[in-house]
């Protein structure tokens, strides 16, 4: 984060050395065998499992819960990874409180849902840790497939494929493979290098190879790709950051929260990692959640994060949410940034209050602030991209871009929301649209 840029508040080790292990240890322990077997046996294994429904990925869950709780977590995990080859990291990541859980006939007659997504961890986890590989490819097609974006939805399109017997070359911009994530997620959610353990796993299937410093745009285009490659599917994420549009933006300490986030997952050290006494975090979604969570945990005093419309429209879920407060960030809604204040770096951060209409009240409130961290939202960046629809690539049910031979994928497409667990079914279903496709 270039430390020399900021003013001095922003400083390495504020806490205790022991209390960092502590702070970024894992948020939701895998369950034990005895736990797990208590656990599963609260499921009801309703035939028509509205739980089921919910999953993005179709997982069957009551197959794999009843797999789990007659000694067979093997099996479950089949079960799981036969929809979801990122089973794993999606059970650890994935707002199941909002999905699966929710859905649970046990959380609608008791409010204590199934453990959906810690038995869905406990049994991947069980498996991956085998170091086998439960799937196996299908004689060779001779057919070459190109996959723009090494994050969820770009690996499991390229899984799909190279079971389904075709060859994949993933590209990606980064150094490692894994997209968000590797890059984008909470360091207490994904602990001791699961990310780049399940993409390892994941490759164990054969016939994908990863290329790293390779962006759409620069020096490979779509017309490239299509020339060398039987069929190309896009999943490269967004990489751009929505700006504040505030004066006073461009000042030192004011970050991009996926910028932070990056910094934090790929530190040797968390101590290492510099943060203020003041944070403010702009933003209402998972990533402005876990900006602030981490802050706190770094140590900084005092951590705000401010949305502009009210707590039932933020994008994070109510248990992000919870977690935040729980942790010491102050949640502000209804409130939009309207200028940074500060001699070359940030010292306040002005708002004004606005209605549920979002028309100013007039109403204004400055903050302290030596960090401020936005998470606005992302945009999408390439050139020649097929058709859009909003901002991002237009695609039909099964990926289909408007150009003939393009699918796309995650969140780089237009339609489902922007969740690991989403981005994993939309490069699944692409990669068997782009079988058919191929095999025509």
């Amino acid at each position: 984060m270039g430390s020399d840029v900021f003013q001095e508040g922003i400083v390495a080790g504020r806490l205790d050395p022991d209390s960092y292990g502590a702070h970024f240890s894992d948020l939701h322990p895998r369950l034990d065998p005895h736990e797990a077997l208590v656990a599963a046996d609260r499921c009801y294994f309703c035939h028509d499992a509205p739980c089921i429904t919910a999953c993005p990925t179709d997982i069957d869950i009551p197959l794999f819960i009843r797999q789990i709780a007659t000694g067979t977590p093997d099996a479950a995990a089949k079960t799981i990874l036969t929809q979801n080859i990122m089973g794993g990291m999606c059970a650890r990541v994935c707002p199941t409180e909002t999905l699966c859980e929710e859905a649970c006939v046990r959380e609608a007659a008791e409010g204590k849902p199934v453990l959906i997504g810690q038995l869905q961890r406990y049994a991947t986890d069980h498996l991956q840790e085998q170091g086998v590989h439960p799937f196996t490819r299908a004689a060779a097609t001779g057919k070459k497939v190109a996959v723009v974006g090494a994050g969820p939805a770009g690996l499991s399109c390229a899984h799909r494929l190279a079971m389904l017997g075709h060859d994949v070359v993933v590209m990606d911009a980064a150094a490692k493979p894994g997209g968000l994530n590797e890059y984008g997620i909470a360091t207490y959610k994904t602990t001791d290098g699961f990310a780049q353990d399940e993409v390892e796993w994941l490759l164990k299937i054969g016939g994908i190879t990863l290329q790293y410093g390779v962006t759409l745009g620069d020096g490979v285009t779509l017309e490239t790709l299509q020339a060398g490659y039987d069929a190309v599917f896009l999943g490269m994420g967004l990489g751009g950051v929505n700006a504040l549009g505030t004066d006073g933006e461009d000042k030192a300490g004011v970050i991009d929260a996926v910028d932070f986030i990056a910094d934090l997952r790929q530190a040797s050290d968390v101590a290492a990692v510099p943060i203020g006494r003041d944070v403010v975090v702009i933003g209402g979604g998972m990533t402005a959640v876990d900006a602030a969570v981490q802050a706190k945990l770094l140590g900084a005093l005092n951590v705000t994060l401010v949305y502009r419309r009210g707590r039932d429209r933020m994008n994070a879920s109510v248990f992000e949410q919870d977690l935040a407060a729980s942790k010491g960030v102050r949640i502000v809604t209804h409130a939009v940034p309207v200028a940074v204040h500060g001699n070359g770096t940030v010292r306040e951060i002005e708002f004004e209050y606005v209605d549920d209409a979002m028309k100013g009240t007039g109403q204004m409130l400055r903050l302290p602030a030596d960090q401020v961290f936005k998470a606005i939202g992302q945009t999408l960046k390439g050139e020649g991209l097929p058709a859009l629809e909003g901002r991002k690539i237009k695609v039909s049910e099964t990926g289909q871009t408007s150009v003939k031979g393009i699918w796309a994928g995650g969140d780089c497409a237009s339609g489902g929301d922007d969740l690991t667990v989403t981005a994993v079914a939309e490069g699944r279903d692409a990669a068997i649209d782009i079988d058919a496709a191929l095999r025509a």
